[in-house]
């Protein structure tokens, strides 16, 4: 045995010594361990002078959940005095049954998260915020177009490298909107040295916080979170007290009458590399996992097959890797029952199609997300049945490439086009068309408001009427006045 053992196994058994003879006093009150400080543990991780401690040995490597790890991490100021900090610290108190059902979600992913944090000598704190931001839903959908557990919206996505194709979108991703979550968020701490302003920032924007400081610079007044909030948004303004908020229930959830739910220090999870294609539901049923459970550590997928690559990974439990390589191995039918198809004609019809590939035009639409009464346009890729005997993997630029184009199930005399000119928007067009903004969105493909003078767009359904010239309205209203005697001026013509 190495002198490096006999060192280590010496100070393992002083360790358990020690615990074991202070167990067995009988008066506490005179050898009684302290209260435990979490404070003080974070700072015994990285003390040379406490290398020969057996006791800190002890704590560091005993940890048996995620929980204690996330509190021996904490390092982000508390705010004071911050009203807000405890109006939702008794919101989230008040409710143990969604604490319970957040942390069950929550269970499947911590273990990760905390590993990228630490690895980055982040704060732990941060491993919480998918509290905040999804309720740990790698699903959740926003109204302002976010997804997955740390909310990424498209540009920011797209900026932090996560793929968003017809086939997958990463801000769902588990991993890859982990890793991207945590890049931003050191980008930002980086630009303003202050983890609060920071995560204010990860909710408003760097640009909105920076312009925020310059107000405060020009007024004389501070630059932290309680002096800036009052140039921040509702939501922004309450985001890092209810941080703050969940930091405190973990940190001591018995003072708040919480329990939570135990999560093993362990990973819950490992990565199995896929470069075949394969269905989701075969995949649940080769790992022998509930479909939803799949689906939960998996969500990125956004069709019913996972195109193999050289860089797909899927995830899952342990013991369901074991079993998904085992059965893999004796699977001797196809692995996937899709394929792609490329919609070549334009305005084609999904029974065109369904009867082509000998299937039923709602399944068609279930498969590929397409709503009813709407066409596919030319260029479009879809998922069809995989004919039998087809080896031929979905090809990586398709699965990369691929796109979705629609347009209203309407008779083509009922369609026509508008050039857009300068100055005019989305909002003024659609009240010009007597139409509403998301369907010119939605007829278009338009995935921003930002219109290019000398676009052509399409519209659908008759075109709106003009009104007519105010000179011929008031020769109208004469004529009608003469011949029945009604004075013109107590006619009244609005005209637009």
């Amino acid at each position: 045995m190495s002198r490096s053992d006999v060192l280590a196994a010496s100070k393992l058994l002083s360790s358990i010594v020690f615990l074991l003879c202070t167990s067995s006093l009988t008066h506490a009150n005179d050898l009684a361990l302290p209260a435990y400080n979490w404070a003080k543990d974070a700072a015994l991780q990285n003390n040379p002078a406490l290398d020969d401690d057996p006791l800190s040995a002890f704590i560091v490597g005993s940890e048996t959940d995620v929980w204690a790890r996330i509190r021996r991490g904490f390092s982000i100021p508390d705010l004071v005095d911050n009203q807000l900090v405890n109006d939702q610290l008794t919101w989230y108190a008040s409710r143990p049954e969604y604490i319970g059902r957040v942390t069950k979600r929550a269970s499947l992913y911590l273990y990760h998260v905390v590993e990228e944090l630490e690895k980055r000598g982040m704060p732990t704190e941060l491993a919480l915020l998918p509290f905040i931001e999804s309720a740990f839903n790698p699903q959740a959908h926003s109204s302002a177009q976010a997804a997955g557990m740390w909310q990424f919206i498209p540009s920011t996505g797209l900026e932090y490298n996560l793929k968003q194709t017809m086939f997958k979108d990463e801000r769902r991703s588990v991993i890859a909107s982990t890793d991207a979550a945590l890049t931003y968020l050191e980008k930002l701490y980086g630009m303003f040295g202050d983890w609060q302003l920071a995560l204010a920032a990860y909710n408003w924007g760097e640009g909105s916080v920076l312009r925020a400081i310059k107000k405060a610079e020009a007024a004389g007044t501070g630059t932290d979170f309680n002096s800036l909030s009052a140039y921040m948004p509702a939501e922004t303004r309450s985001y890092v007290p209810k941080l703050q908020a969940i930091k405190h229930i973990v940190a001591t959830p018995d003072a708040y009458n919480i329990t939570l739910l135990k999560v093993d220090n362990r990973p819950y999870f490992v990565s199995i590399a896929k470069t075949r294609d394969i269905d989701v539901k075969l995949a649940a049923q080769l790992a022998e996992l509930p479909l939803e459970e799949f689906k939960a550590l998996n969500p990125q997928f956004n069709r019913p097959v996972i195109t193999g690559s050289s860089n797909t990974q899927i995830l899952l439990p342990q013991s369901n890797a074991e079993k998904f390589r085992a059965n893999l191995a004796n699977w001797t039918h196809a692995l996937s029952s899709w394929t792609a198809h490329r919609i070549t004609s334009a305005r084609t019809r999904i029974e065109t199609i369904a009867a082509k590939f000998h299937t039923t035009p709602q399944v068609l639409r279930e498969v590929n997300h397409i709503p009813p009464k709407m066409l596919l346009k030319a260029g479009s890729t879809i998922l069809v049945p995989r004919p039998e005997g087809m080896q031929k993997d979905i090809t990586a630029e398709i699965a990369d490439n691929a796109v979705l184009a629609m347009a209203p199930d309407v008779p083509e005399g009922l369609q026509h086009k508008v050039t857009v000119k300068k100055g005019d928007t989305l909002s003024t067009l659609a009240q010009r068309h007597r139409v509403s903004v998301a369907k010119l969105r939605s007829w278009n493909n338009l995935r921003s408001d930002k219109l290019v003078a000398g676009t052509t767009l399409v519209l659908h359904g008759s075109p709106a009427k003009r009104a007519p010239k105010a000179g011929k309205i008031t020769k109208a209203i004469a004529k009608s006045s003469n011949r029945n005697k009604v004075s013109l001026a107590s006619t009244q013509v609005s005209v637009h």
